[in-house]
């Protein structure tokens, strides 16, 4: 039973992935990993498939090795931040909540950049310093 409810998840999680990848704004990356947890609890097939998936594998491979965030993705949450900021403005015309919300995307969006290598170029650089 506990078998069939992690396949479930990640057959959901996979699918919101899926929907993350084509639709701007959503993300994707979130699902992806909690989709490979969840195939690695329950179905090692269909783990091996999402590492071996063309446009998934690579980012997880990366993720789960080497902790590589890759700038496009950096930038898109950013751009993503943005825009969730606007929308809490213009629907709210709250100052105090736009002010702090948009701090903790500020440190998030901080957080990400430095601590997370874009690529695997950046990644053997902070190995060789």
């Amino acid at each position: 039973m506990r078998n069939v409810l992690w396949k479930c998840l990640g057959f959901i999680s996979l699918g919101f992935a899926y929907i993350g990848v084509v639709t701007p704004g959503i993300p994707f990356s979130h699902f992806l990993v909690f989709s490979a947890y969840c195939f690695a609890k329950s179905s090692p097939r269909m783990h091996a498939w999402i590492y071996s998936h063309p446009v998934f594998g690579p980012f997880l491979t990366n993720w789960n090795e080497k902790r590589i965030f890759p700038t496009r993705a950096k930038y898109l949450m950013v751009i993503t931040m943005f825009s969730s900021l606007l929308i809490l403005w213009f629907t709210t015309e709250n100052p105090v909540a736009t002010f702090w919300s948009g701090l903790v995307m500020l440190l998030v969006a901080i957080y990400c950049w430095r601590t997370y290598p874009g690529s695997e170029e950046e990644y053997q650089k902070r190995l060789d310093t």
